[in-house]
């Protein structure tokens, strides 16, 4: 019997460099399909905590055949009303307009979640996830592969990604190569706004989104990039997100997360 994505995620809920061979990289076996879940969210935003709590279920693999991939974007236009949520940036909440845009949606909301940039819902809704997981796991993927180098003292990341060719069958002249730099784990005791008087935790929260490079038809990819951190981030609780998404801001062909502690 076919086992659901919901009813996993539900009882998860409850009870909660590779070398290249002639410049083209090699890449282990992998039997788990990476698929990217991104969060809209808002620390001033009364319906979000319910969803952050689904994202860190997602975040503890309960899928089975998937490499979830999560990260949390904090927008920003819920501050004006009585909490400046202290990992929200204007970024984010661009990035998430592009994708109303694309979406033909009347606007953007909290909590919204977007799955291999190809499907989007109500964030806290574990049925709307079951059927965007479905479609992304028959979904063709590039490989992604990140290593992280070395912080130097300057607090420069220098890493480097590789990535599988992007086939034909892609359909696509090339995908934009974005890298983030998310914290593992966060917690804030709101004092204001709808959620005033609770404290909210959440995984993989976004501090950086940077494209460092572009993939382009037949070719594969090698290089290095460099990100900077911010000194009060500990590097120990910080994940590195790579990932493959069409110009425009469309379909996710590819992703792969490291934590930095790897490095």
């Amino acid at each position: 019997m076919k086992l659901s994505v919901v009813s996993l995620t539900v009882a998860v809920a409850i009870a909660v460099g590779m070398l290249t061979v002639a410049h083209q990289p090699v890449f282990a076996a992998d039997s788990a399909t990476p698929v990217l879940v991104e969060l809209f969210t808002s620390e001033g935003c009364s319906s979000c905590p319910p969803a952050d709590r689904f994202l860190e279920t997602l975040d503890s693999q309960p899928i089975p055949g998937a490499n979830v991939i999560v990260l949390s974007e904090h927008v920003d236009y819920w501050n004006h009303i009585g909490w400046k949520d202290p990992y929200s940036s204007h970024l984010y909440s661009e990035r998430q307009s592009k994708y109303a845009q694309r979406f033909q949606l009347d606007g953007p909301y909290t909590p919204q979640m977007v799955v291999d940039g190809a499907s989007q819902f109500l964030g806290s809704n574990p049925a709307l996830a079951d059927k965007a997981f479905a479609t992304a796991l028959e979904s063709p993927k590039i490989p992604v592969r990140l290593s992280s180098l070395s912080v130097d003292a300057s607090h420069i990341l220098h890493a480097h990604v590789e990535t599988g060719p992007l086939e034909p069958s892609f359909r696509l002249r090339s995908v934009d190569v974005y890298v983030a730099v998310a914290l593992n784990h966060a917690e804030t005791q709101v004092s204001g706004g709808e959620n005033g008087g609770r404290t909210l935790t959440h995984v993989a929260v976004t501090r950086s989104l940077t494209k460092v490079g572009e993939l382009k038809q037949a070719q594969a990819l090698g290089q290095d990039f460099q990100v900077k951190l911010d000194p009060k981030w500990d590097s120990a609780n910080l994940r590195l997100v790579a990932f493959l998404q069409e110009s425009n801001q469309g379909r996710v062909v590819g992703a792969a997360s490291l934590p930095l502690s790897a490095k």
